[in-house]
């Protein structure tokens, strides 16, 4: 095609009417959205046959793997034709340009990325111009987005809304998300919510079907209601089906009332305990029945779902409803409590079963399966209300925030890990590196892939709404029309772009970034990058509470440093004394607590994991960085009270300025701790510096939000699930208060006991470099032999190094490393996993402990520079 780049393009679509999959429907709607992008730029598309090519006109011949055009390509252009699903080619030919897909997905994603290119090119011309052939293949089976329906005056404007969902869906599956959880009946955690009151789609069945036989109904339906529903369904999941888009719907509660909560605005007549479980499995067919694209079902199995444990003769009855719509329907069941026996259900339907655990709790830490669990979610003999919760809270205890025991390899369910909503809510997210590495993890020991809730999961949850509360900015200039979710079109290329391929090249979000900040778009990426990675580290070595519902990290309801006589409701979640100190990491293998860091500094027992001076010292720099891009960003942007821009600047600020915080108040609670240990006074006084100086970081967030957000952005109906980052500055004072009460009690250069070197070496800042390692991970190893491991030390450090341990254990998160010492011969370390422990049917992992004369202990691998890798290694079983 010869063209100039400023002018109008034509592009001519050719393709066989015998290639079903080049013909297929979804296939035809994708290429008009190419037209779209073209009619936008001043171009067309046609498919007319016989039009003449010429000048302006660029032929795109479309076809799948197995048809003649794509077997005429790869003998004539000795082209490699795309293998395996939702696979594509892009390729200029002699003839034109190659668009080759091995199904219908590869098709609709291979066309979407040229309608994305026009889009956000210069030109058409240009947009299309492929000096070198662009391939798609996806690292992860699954990669997908859950988006919560929690509140009836909040969430009804979006659930109803056909221009949204026809936006939305194209947007996911052009970042090549393949499927949508929309899920229903989680605005409570129906076990132990004392106050339930809006509860629209809590019971989610009579609010879109009536069931013969029954007479079921919702009180406070309006006539016409349950039909409308019910067509809002059907239309979502045929337009996602449409877009190649997996839809799957979340029925997350099974209770038909709370009898503790006399304020329910909804009621669910005609059922009680003697038609229960007959009626939800009639239900279930029926509305499998009515909406022919549900491709699938999330089911919350454990007391939170309303069923009371052990629960396996209602489950059995209800998933027999599975059945009766006469085609395969995907069962996802939420893992938390479930054992063999409720898998043994969900098999017994024949359906394709999936276990979902939760990647990192309730939250989301960096991008790696935790090394190792909290010591309180491993099993226990009893519990409170065993009448309740008798298998989650005691010997299934362990499956509730991680990957638990579901990885082995005799499984006959797929994994797939959900990212669930605790940090990212509301502040802009967007780290290419981080969503490389949860691409890269996606597929851990054979899991299928990533299911990400999206940015204001849970919203108004827990009946905290309000009319237009949906829109976050006070500043009207920033309010987005009730098109919210706009708001976060980057978070949703980085995640579903580097979920599908985690080497996808940066030009992939970028395009998007220079068409909005021109000249500030790398800086604008690197503030962004830098500013997303913050929490995601606080996360994962500090966690108050591993539930979403008490620790909110991006508008933090402060714990105290200081022990308080008065009792605090989010505190419960954190071990004795229930101070900030106390606190316990996510990953309790990789990071120390505050106080478990004091204990073993002050008695020369470190074991090699970071500190919380390490923590403080990352969020510092990462917060410096977010800070020194924003800052250049602001020199280079053409128009910097361009909206995007400042939601951008804002939200960056924000996180920056949390990375502050809490590095500053991390330092403050290590030198309390050792304080409380030595009674040295100058430790409290480095204590106040430190504590002071995170307030005034506390103050400069308000200082940037108070005239942008709203003043109660909610997620719960509890102060600390909502508010204003204002409300929050109280607590940080009375904490700071109460610091300087101890201080003035104590007599100044008071010292108790005298600091230990290792105690005075990380209060002053020293760093021993760690030493670099090679070590050559084996690809797989047969069960029942050893594996033999060689470590060698590299650097100027690898002479320093004294001794190793290899510290190994099962991928089952219930159990114990097992340390073994290596053997050394000049800077390399041996070792073997012995086979009576390989004899077993989950993976391994395992990492390196190494140490010098002076005390000093590190943990190999640990993490990169950009913290998005996985610090420890893992090996499967070899399936030949």
């Amino acid at each position: 095609m010869e063209s100039n780049k400023n002018e109008p393009l034509t592009v001519k679509i050719i393709r066989d009417a015998s290639d079903s999959l080049a013909s297929s429907k979804s296939v035809t709607w994708a290429i008009s959205r190419l037209e779209q992008a073209l009619q936008e730029q001043g171009g067309n598309l046609t498919e007319d046959l016989d039009a003449e090519v010429k000048a302006g006109v660029l032929v795109v011949i479309l076809a799948g793997t197995d048809s003649q055009a794509a077997q005429r390509l790869a003998q004539n252009e000795e082209s490699k034709l795309p293998a395996g699903p939702e696979s594509f080619l892009i390729q200029s030919g002699a003839d034109g340009l190659h668009v080759i897909g091995t199904d219908v997905r590869g098709l609709i994603y291979a066309l979407l990325e040229l309608a994305y290119r026009v889009q956000h090119g210069t030109s058409a011309a240009e947009a299309l111009a492929f000096s070198e052939a662009y391939t798609g293949e996806p690292a992860n089976e699954i990669r997908a987005i859950s988006r919560s329906f929690c509140s009836e005056i909040e969430d009804k404007p979006w659930f109803y809304d056909k221009t949204f969902w026809d936006q939305y869906l194209t947007e996911l599956a052009t970042h090549r998300f393949n499927r949508l959880h929309l899920t229903l009946g989680i605005t409570y955690d129906y076990g132990h919510d004392p106050r339930v009151q809006d509860n629209y789609f809590g019971f989610s069945y009579p609010y879109f079907v009536t069931v013969p036989g029954y007479d079921v109904r919702v009180k406070e339906l309006e006539e016409g209601e349950q039909e409308r529903n019910l067509e809002m369904l059907r239309y979502i999941s045929r337009e996602a089906k449409l877009r190649g888009i997996h839809f799957q719907l979340g029925l997350w509660n099974h209770a038909y009332t709370m009898l503790d909560s006399p304020d329910q605005l909804q009621t669910i007549e005609g059922i009680d305990e003697t038609n229960h479980a007959v009626y939800c499995r009639d239900a279930l067919g029926t509305l499998l029945t009515a909406c022919p694209d549900i491709d699938g079902v999330t089911i919350r199995t454990h007391y939170e779902g309303g069923i009371p444990e052990p629960s396996h003769v209602f489950w059995s009855e209800v998933m027999k409803g599975l059945t009766a719509c006469g085609r395969t329907v995907e069962i996802d069941m939420h893992p938390k409590g479930v054992d063999a026996q409720m898998l043994e259900v969900a098999l017994g339907t024949g359906m394709p079963v999936i276990v979902s655990p939760k990647f990192w709790a309730e939250h989301m830490g960096l991008p790696y399966h935790q090394a190792a669990i909290r010591t309180r979610e491993l099993p226990v003999a009893t519990t409170e209300r065993a009448e309740l919760m008798g298998v989650t809270n005691t010997y299934r205890r362990f499956t509730r925030y991680g990957y638990a025991d579901y990885l082995n390899e005799n499984r006959q369910t797929g994994i797939l890990h959900r990212i669930w909503p605790g940090t990212q809510r509301v502040l802009l997210w967007g780290d290419p590196a981080m969503a490389a590495g949860y691409g890269r993890r996606g597929s851990f020991s054979g899991s299928q892939g990533v299911e990400l809730c999206e940015p204001m999961s849970f919203k108004a949850r827990k009946t905290s709404g309000s009319p237009g509360g949906r829109e976050l900015y006070r500043d009207e200039a920033l309010q987005l029309d009730g098109q919210t979710w706009k708001k976060y079109l980057y978070t949703y290329r980085v995640w579903g772009r580097l979920m599908y391929n985690p080497e996808a090249q940066a030009d992939e979000w970028q395009r998007y970034l220079r068409g909005q900040f021109k000249d500030a778009a790398s800086e604008c990426e690197q503030a962004l990058a830098h500013a997303s990675r913050i929490l995601l580290l606080l996360t994962t070595a500090h966690l108050p509470s591993a539930s979403n519902n008490y620790f909110w990290p991006e508008m933090y309801n402060n714990l105290a440093i200081v022990k308080t006589e008065q009792p605090s409701e989010v505190d419960f979640d954190t071990p004795e004394p229930h101070t900030f100190g106390a606190v316990s990491p996510l990953d309790t293998a990789m990071f120390y607590g505050i106080n478990e860091f004091a204990d073993a500094c002050t008695q020369d027992k470190l074991q090699g994991k970071y500190t919380p001076l390490d923590t403080a010292q990352w969020l510092e720099s990462l917060a410096d960085a977010a800070d020194k891009h924003l800052a250049a960003a602001k020199t280079k942007v053409e128009d910097p009270s361009d909206a995007t821009f400042r939601r951008w600047a804002v939200d960056i600020a924000v996180q920056a300025g949390l990375g502050h915080f809490f590095a500053r108040k991390f330092r403050a609670g290590v030198s309390y701790a050792l304080f409380e240990r030595n009674g040295d006074s100058g430790l409290l006084e480095e204590a106040l510096a430190s504590y002071r100086s995170a307030l005034t970081a506390w103050e400069h967030i308000i200082e940037a939000t108070k005239d942008v957000y709203g003043d109660d952005i909610t997620f719960g109906y509890k102060p600390f699930m909502r508010g204003h980052w204002s409300d929050r500055l109280a607590g940080i004072q009375a904490d700071i208060n109460a610091l300087e009460q101890i201080y003035r009690n104590v007599v100044p250069g008071e010292a108790g006991h005298k600091e230990t070197a290792s105690a005075a070496a990380v209060l002053s800042g020293e760093v021993t470099r760690r030493p670099a390692i090679r070590h050559e991970a084996p690809a797989s190893f047969r069960r029942g032999e050893p594996i033999c491991l060689e470590l060698s030390l590299l650097g100027e450090q690898a002479g320093t190094v004294t001794g190793a341990t290899l510290l190994y254990r099962h991928a089952n998160q219930a159990e114990a490393y097992e340390a073994k010492e290596m053997t050394a011969a000049h800077e390399t370390y041996t070792a073997s996993i012995p086979g009576s422990y390989t004899d077993s049917p989950f993976p391994l992992i395992y990492m390196f402990k190494l140490r010098n004369d002076q005390g000093d202990v590190w943990l190999a691998p640990g993490f990169e520079a950009d913290l998005s890798n996985q610090p420890y290694f893992a090996v499967r079983e070899r399936q030949d």
